[in-house]
């Protein structure tokens, strides 16, 4: 029988999933993702069948109940290849909660304002627990830019950081276009990749947009400025890069 407790003004539900094993370094990441799937249960389902060898830590449905699938101690399997600040097994160092939405191959809805609600008490009883910098709550995209796009740009990244949760500046205005675009050279776009890189993208400085460099900066603008998601890089996302690394130093 499942047992509920609450924990941090939340009601939390165990729901156990096999999918899981050992975790091989600290700590040092919170994950967000969607589950991308039009059913919650069905997406339940999967992170729980030993055949998919997928899993989460945290489940959050659409009116805001969550479910521990896998014990926070435990390395749970939710973010597959990828990298952050140099360092991969990104499933070992975080921390992973599975959102419920269709995602972007079902129109990505909206988040309703109660299952935000409960993504902010669950991640603020996380870091209250571990010690994870706000620079390393992360979009799944994030760690694996060129896979993976949740949890997407209507993810409301700033409501949580009105709360105390991630890291955010208010997004830079643009007043002119793309200034760097794919297959364009030279030392701006190695600049540009090198300040991508100290954020924690993985990604080469070649100075050349290339499609990683795409690809991150798609990743970036979901986050950060989501009303842009070109992976052109304009001045706002220059600035607003800029702005990020100021403010974590």
């Amino acid at each position: 029988m499942a047992k509920t407790q609450a924990t941090n003004s939340v009601l939390i539900e165990d729901r156990p999933s096999p999918n899981f094993n050992q975790r091989r370094a600290p700590v040092d990441i919170l994950l967000l993702h969607y589950t991308g799937m039009a059913d919650c249960e069905a997406a339940i389902e999967r992170l729980c069948d030993p055949a998919s060898e997928v899993s989460s830590h945290y489940v959050v449905n659409e009116s805001g109940k969550v479910l521990r699938l896998v014990g926070e101690d435990e390395r749970a399997w939710h973010a597959g290849q990828g990298q952050w600040q140099g360092r991969g097994d990104i499933n070992s160092r975080s921390i992973g909660i599975e959102i419920c939405n269709g995602g972007h191959e079902f129109g990505l809805p909206a988040f309703p304002a109660k299952q935000i609600a409960a993504v902010i008490a669950l991640c603020g009883g996380i870091l209250e627990r571990w010690a994870i910098a706000p620079h390393n709550v992360l979009a799944h995209s994030d760690t694996a830019p060129r896979r993976k796009s949740d949890p997407g740009e209507r993810f409301p990244w700033e409501r949580l950081a009105a709360a105390g949760i991630g890291h955010w500046v208010r997004p830079s205005r643009s007043r002119t276009g793309p200034t760097l675009v794919p297959g364009a050279r030279g030392p701006d776009v190695g600049e540009l990749q090198t300040r991508l890189a100290d954020y924690g993208y993985e990604l080469a400085v070649t100075g050349v947009y290339d499609e990683a460099t795409e690809k991150v900066v798609t990743a970036f603008q979901r986050h950060f400025l989501p009303k842009n998601c070109s992976g052109m890089t304009d001045s706002a996302t220059r600035r607003t890069l800029e702005r990020l690394l100021a403010a974590r130093s």
